[in-house]
């Protein structure tokens, strides 16, 4: 049996003059580790994703570890949204608090004042294909992604940087998202 992670933290409190690609680095380790820990994909499936991730940052393609998996375990484009699922599945169960998936997310209005007032936020927001799906205020947020490990970091990062900003600890809701709903919002939020 696998064991349990806890909850993925940030590398350090982002600024603005932090690397995204930190925050990025550290999600593809803590995904990677739970997508062979939970044998939901083999070290040579990883090692294939972590360099299709790697070529989209380069090509300015982005792609998630999720999704570069199932692509590197030879699903089809019309099987990839169930492939992905069940992915996403096995690494949320490493998680010590495995979000949620709720189907409905991806129908939310995108946060643009959110955004506004966290520009660098959005920016790692996009680093992580992790969508803020509500901002009510900043008393309480939510986060979603394909990828549980991406929406607890960028919840993590979140939390942080309104505290630092306005000295309150937002309430933050992490859910996870079927991939139709993800891509939808990342294409919605990011325009990818």
């Amino acid at each position: 049996m696998p064991q349990t992670a806890t909850a993925p933290q940030a590398p350090h409190p982002i600024s603005h003059n932090d690397h995204a690609g930190e925050w990025l680095d550290r999600c593809l380790d803590l995904t990677a580790e739970a997508l062979v820990n939970t044998r939901a994909a083999t070290t040579v499936e990883v090692s294939h994703a972590l360099d299709l991730c790697r070529r989209g940052i380069t090509e300015h393609i982005p792609i998630d570890i999720i999704e570069a998996t199932a692509r590197s375990q030879g699903h089809q484009e019309e099987h990839l949204g169930s492939a992905a699922l069940v992915i996403a599945e096995k690494v949320a169960s490493y998680l010590n608090s495995p979000p949620p998936l709720i189907p409905f997310a991806g129908k939310l209005i995108a946060p643009s004042s959110f955004y506004e007032s966290f520009d660098h936020m959005h920016q790692l927001s996009r680093v992580l294909l992790a969508p803020v799906i509500f901002a009510e205020d900043t008393d309480s947020i939510g986060v979603a992604a394909l990828n549980p490990v991406a929406a607890q970091l960028l919840a993590s990062a979140i939390q942080d940087t309104v505290f630092r900003r306005v000295g309150i600890r937002p309430f933050l809701t992490v859910v996870r998202l079927d991939y139709e709903s993800w891509t939808f919002l990342c294409r919605k939020h990011f325009e990818l």
